[in-house]
């Protein structure tokens, strides 16, 4: 959602930002920087260089709509569109909290690394369909009439003993069946197959897309076989998917070590059935300077006809602090097979490309929205919670034009609250409650060069034990914040990832402004007290990717004593080294 802007930061890296005019700047011209659309027809890859993972894209009309997953966090499932491929903007969320089981909520906090995978979206017969499969809880779709909602409530459809991840639909108009496949893993795997790694199977759907009608038909098996996504072009059915090419042998969760290559693959029918036989071939790997693997993602073809594809870089180095963006390469057919990218080394194999001409012409730069006043009644949908918020306890009513925080207790230190068993957190300052803290609210960074981000707080009506304040987190957690002791006062504080506290000075203002900037995966905080002056606090920290997602920019909250106290935000500016739209009323 637009919001009418009471301050639009200049884009300069070459300086910081006053804080203090908060005149709008409606003659601002388009950014570019070192990725995405560089305003001459060109793109520089990536085109989306921020944490938006298993993609799936379906075009309606003009219009390409773009699902991306971001596990736990709430709303879940973001949507995008764009109307050339390369500019995107954030219209919605396929769930505006994860209602199928209670550990997602702010009471739990229980749903680290799990909640909303690699999903599928499709459009048929005048309805939006959305498909997920959370790990613990099964495969579940919502549909719409309108993109942007409202969403039916999740409807369960396979249970989880049956299936893994990354479910993909097609209806096949000719015979009036649809159908969908999905990584169902090891769960059915049979003695007589033996081949190695997971099964990826194929079931009917009824027409309307609600419900599984048969045990389903393995497709394909392979090391880490999954994210498939089934097309029918010129009579000929393809099922892409990603797969593992292991140099090494394979050690216990080394799967993605640097050594070894997650490759995009082509299934092809050889007959004119879904069900094939298949043959395969490699279309897609990594290589032309850049070290991460690329595959999972969607197929796209512009009004000429041409073919694209969107995917993301996997985790399979050791610092993609910003999580896994969204690359666009171009379609090359050859012999009836989609090759991806450009055949660099001649080896019947693509490679991405780093710069290219853009699908479509004529359109903007956009990018979506960072900056906020919250002059609105509605949240941006930038924003998204770690975990399903406590509704109660904010606000964008209460006081207009600011975004109000209330304090709550933290969660309980016990192993049913908080990431627990699942691997989210590298942090090893459990005790520290930030995990286990409920209304955190935080959005995307953007690219992996240079951003700082500033916000201004009103911290007068803080209370007693409260903690509130700017935070980073993705694999780690640094935040930066004010403490009220027990006589009232207001004291500065630095918490690192291990729980280490910095105790900084008494603060006697009621405005807190605090700033956060980055080079590369080394960040630091800085504060001030009139917008104009910042002074750094604390040391400067390395940011890392988490289990698995990118690190994040945002807002906490909590009281370690009592549910009391509030925090406002007043706005919240981002400047970074990509595209970054003209604001429209």
């Amino acid at each position: 959602m637009l919001l009418k802007l009471k301050y639009v930061l200049p884009i300069l890296f070459c300086c910081f930002f006053s804080c203090a005019d908060k005149q709008s700047n409606e003659n601002e011209k388009p950014i570019t920087g070192s990725w995405g659309d560089q305003g001459d027809g060109t793109y520089k890859n990536p085109i989306l260089n921020a944490d938006y993972p298993d993609v799936d894209v379906e075009k309606v009309g003009d219009t390409y709509y773009m699902i991306s997953s971001k596990q736990h966090m709430s709303p879940g499932m973001v949507i995008l569109e764009s109307k050339d491929m390369v500019n995107w903007t954030t219209v919605g969320h396929v769930w505006e909290s994860l209602s199928w089981v209670k550990k997602y909520d702010w009471n739990q906090m229980n749903g680290y690394a799990l909640g909303v995978w690699a999903g599928d979206l499709a459009y048929h017969d005048g309805t939006w369909y959305c498909y997920v499969i959370d790990r613990n809880y099964g495969l579940f779709m919502s549909s719409a009439k309108d993109i942007r909602g409202p969403w039916t409530e999740p409807h369960l459809m396979l249970p989880p003993n049956e299936v893994l991840d990354d479910p993909a639909v097609y209806w096949d108009e000719e015979n009036h069946q649809a159908y969908m496949i999905c990584n169902t893993g090891k769960f059915k795997k049979s003695r007589e197959n033996t081949a190695e790694g997971n099964e990826n199977r194929l079931y009917k759907m009824s027409w309307d897309g609600k419900e599984i009608l048969d045990s389903g038909e393995v497709i394909y098996t392979g090391p880490g076989a999954e994210a498939a996504k089934i097309y029918n072009i010129n009579d000929t059915w393809y099922i892409l998917m990603g797969e593992w090419y292991v140099k090494k042998p394979r050690r216990s969760k080394k799967i993605d070590s640097p050594e070894n290559d997650r490759k995009q693959i082509v299934l092809r029918s050889t007959t004119n059935s879904i069900y094939g036989p298949y043959e395969k071939k490699i279309v897609f790997e990594r290589g032309n300077g850049i070290e991460r693997s690329c595959s999972q993602g969607a197929l796209m073809q512009a009004p000429d006809n041409t073919w694209w594809y969107t995917h993301q870089l996997i985790q399979n180095i050791a610092t993609p602090f910003q999580g896994r963006p969204q690359l666009l390469q171009p379609v090359n057919w050859v012999d009836g097979w989609p090759i991806i990218g450009e055949d660099i080394d001649n080896d019947g194999i693509g490679e991405p490309v780093l710069q290219h001409k853009k699908p479509i012409q004529g359109f903007p730069i956009d990018a979506p929205s960072t900056d906020d006043d919250f002059s609105n009644t509605t949240l941006g949908r930038q924003w998204e919670w770690n975990h399903n918020p406590r509704n109660s306890h904010w606000s964008l009513t209460e006081r207009p034009g600011w975004l109000r925080l209330k304090a709550s207790m933290p969660l309980p230190e016990e192993t049913t609250n908080g990431p627990g068993n699942n691997n989210w957190s590298e942090s090893t300052g459990t005790t520290f409650p930030f995990w286990r803290a409920s209304n955190t609210i935080s959005q995307r960074i953007m690219g992996n060069t240079t951003g700082a981000a500033v916000a201004k707080f009103d911290i007068s009506q803080m209370a007693i034990g409260q903690r509130a304040g700017f935070v980073r987190f993705g694999g780690v957690y640094h935040v930066l914040g004010i403490y009220v002791d027990n006589l009232g006062g207001r004291n500065l504080f630095y918490v690192n990832k291990d729980g280490e506290e910095t105790k900084g000075p008494k603060i006697k203002s009621n405005d807190l402004f605090i700033r956060t900037s980055n080079t590369g995966n080394q960040a630091y905080f800085e504060y001030s007290l009139d917008g104009n002056k910042y002074e750094k606090f604390g040391p400067q920290f390395t940011l890392k990717f988490g289990n698995w997602t990118g690190d994040r920019l945002g807002f906490f909250c909590w009281n370690d004593k009592e549910d009391q106290g509030v925090i406002d935000i007043d706005w919240f500016t981002y400047d970074y080294d990509g595209p970054k739209g003209v604001y429209k009323k």
